[in-house]
C-alpha cells in the first residue's frame, strides 16, 4: 500500500483483500522513474518469474484464510470439550479477524517502508510460528489472546499482496494475476474450514487445529521458495500526520462512511452465520455427525460465482440496484434457512452466502471508485470495517443463538440486512435529491 501522499488507486477484491490499480510506474533504485524501463522489466505471461510469482501469491492467500477461519469449523467440538456456550467459543474465531483489523494500517505502513516480500514473509511465518503454539492452549482465554497475536500477524497479506503484484506483473497480465491470488483466498477460507473440522470431528478440536496449522506452513514455506525479489519497490517514509488527515476526510466522506457500514453489516451476517451453522446442524432436529456438518464449508464456493455476478449486476442495475438485489437474496436466505427441512436450510445457506458476496463485491468495488485522493487508506478503512463486522456479528450471533437457538442467529442477521436496507434507501434518496436539485440549477441557468 503506497503512503498517503501518493493516492494511487486502490480498492478491494470480493474476499476482502486489498488491491492497488497504479503503482507500477515506479522504477527500479538507480532507473529514471515513468520511463518504459520499469515497465518493460515486469513479469508478463510466459515468463518463470511471472509463473512464481503467480503461484506464490496463491499459496499465500491459501495459507491466510487457512488460519484465519481454522477455528471457525471447531466450534461445536471447541464448546463440548471446554463446556462453552457458542458465544464463548465464537470468541476463536472473531479474535483473529479483530486482530486483523487492528493492524491492516501499521502492516500497510511497514510494507511501504520495509518493503512488499519482507513483510508478506514474515507475516506468515509469524502466523504459522503461533498456529503451532495454539494446539498446546491450555484453556480458553490463552487460546483467543493467541488468536489475536495471530490475525494481527496475517494483516501483512491482505494490507500488501495486492501491491506487490500491481508493481510486478506487466499490465495486461494483473487481471489473471489478482484473480488466481484471490482463488487462494477463496480455498483457503474454505481449506481451513473443512481440514480443521474433518480433523477436529476426528481427534479433537486440538488435532485439527494442527492440522490448519500444518497446512498452512507448507503454503508459507512455497511462498518464500517461490517469490520473486521485487524489483519495482522502492522505500518510502510514512508520514503519520498525513495519513491521519487522510484517514480523517474519508471518515467525514458520507458516502464513504456508508460503504464501510455495508461492509460490517454483511459481513455480521456472514459472521453469524457461519459461527452458529455448525451447533445447528449437529442438533435436533437435523443430528448430523460433525463430519458432515464441517463439509457444509463447501457452499463457501458459492461466493465465487456471486463475486463475479455482482460486477454484471451493478452495470445492468447500478450500485445500489445490486445493494438492494443483495439484501432481498441474503434476507431470503435467512428466512428459509428458519426450516426444519434440511433441504429447506441448506438452500437459505446458499442464498445467504451468495446474497453476502455480492453486497460486499459491490460495496467494496464501489470504495476506490468513490475516494478521490488516498485510495489505499480508504479500502484499508473499508476491510477494517468489514473485519470488524465479522467479528461484532460472530459473538453476537453466537450468544442468540445460544438463547433462544437458530431464531435468534437468523434475528441478528435480519437485523443487519434491515440496517443495510436502511442505509442503501437513504442513499438513493441523497442521490434523487441530488439530480433534482441539479436539474433545478440548470433550468435557472
Amino acid at each position: 500500500m503506497p503512503p498517503a501522499s501518493t493516492g494511487a488507486a486502490a480498492a478491494t477484491t470480493p474476499t476482502g483483500a486489498l488491491t492497488q490499480s497504479s503503482p507500477a510506474t515506479e522504477a527500479p533504485a538507480g532507473r529514471p522513474p515513468g520511463g518504459t524501463v520499469g515497465t518493460d522489466r515486469r513479469h508478463r505471461p510466459g515468463d518463470r518469474a511471472f509463473r512464481r510469482a503467480n503461484l506464490a501469491l496463491f499459496a499465500a492467500g491459501v495459507a491466510t484464510f487457512v488460519l484465519l477461519y481454522s477455528t471457525q469449523g471447531l466450534l461445536p467440538i471447541l464448546s463440548a470439550d471446554l463446556d462453552l456456550t457458542p458465544g464463548r467459543a465464537s470468541w476463536t474465531a472473531s479474535a483473529a479477524t479483530l486482530g486483523l483489523a487492528l493492524a491492516l494500517l501499521p502492516a500497510s505502513a511497514l510494507s511501504d517502508r520495509y518493503g512488499r516480500t519482507a513483510v508478506m514473509t514474515a507475516s506468515m511465518l509469524a502466523a504459522s510460528a503461533l498456529a503451532l503454539a495454539l494446539p498446546f492452549a491450555p484453556d480458553l482465554s490463552t487460546l483467543v489472546v493467541l488468536r489475536v497475536l495471530q490475525g494481527a500477524a496475517l494483516a501483512g497479506l491482505p494490507a500488501t499482496a495486492m501491491a506487490y503484484l500491481a508493481e510486478e506483473i506487466h499490465p495486461s497480465a494483473l487481471a489473471s494475476a489478482m484473480g488466481l491470488y484471490v482463488a487462494g483466498n477463496s480455498i483457503g477460507g474454505m481449506g481451513g474450514r473443512l481440514v480443521s473440522g474433518w480433523a477436529g470431528a476426528a481427534w479433537g478440536w486440538r488435532w485439527g487445529l494442527a492440522a490448519s496449522a500444518a497446512l498452512a506452513l507448507l503454503a508459507a514455506l512455497a511462498f518464500r521458495l517461490l517469490i520473486p525479489a521485487a524489483r519495482h519497490f522502492r522505500p518510502a517514509p510514512v508520514d503519520a500526520r498525513a495519513l491521519a488527515r487522510t484517514v480523517g476526510a474519508h471518515l467525514r466522506n458520507p458516502l464513504l462512511v456508508r460503504l464501510y457500514a455495508l461492509g460490517m453489516l454483511f459481513m455480521a451476517v456472514f459472521g453469524a452465520v457461519y459461527n452458529t451453522v455448525g451447533y445447528r446442524l449437529t442438533a435436533e432436529p437435523f443430528g448430523l455427525p460433525q463430519s458432515l456438518a464441517a463439509s457444509i464449508f463447501v457452499v463457501y464456493l458459492v461466493g465465487t460465482a456471486t463475486s463475479a455476478a455482482a460486477g454484471r449486476l451493478s452495470g445492468r442495475l447500478g450500485r445500489r440496484g445490486a445493494l438492494y438485489v443483495a439484501i432481498g437474496v441474503t434476507a431470503v436466505g435467512l428466512l428459509l434457512s428458519l426450516s426444519e427441512s434440511l433441504v429447506g436450510a441448506l438452500l437459505g445457506l446458499v442464498l445467504i452466502t451468495g446474497g453476502f458476496f455480492a453486497g460486499h463485491a459491490t460495496a467494496s468495488s464501489s470504495v476506490g471508485r468513490t475516494a478521490t485522493h488516498g485510495r489505499a487508506q480508504a479500502s484499508a478503512l473499508y476491510l477494517i470495517a468489514y473485519y470488524l463486522g465479522n467479528s461484532l456479528g460472530g459473538t453476537v450471533g453466537a450468544d442468540a443463538y445460544h438463547s433462544v437457538g437458530w431464531d435468534g442467529a437468523a434475528a441478528v442477521g435480519l437485523a443487519a440486512m434491515t440496517l443495510a436496507a436502511g442505509v442503501t434507501l437513504y442513499a438513493t434518496r441523497q442521490a434523487v435529491q441530488a439530480r433534482r436539485s441539479m436539474a433545478v440549477d440548470t433550468l435557472r441557468a
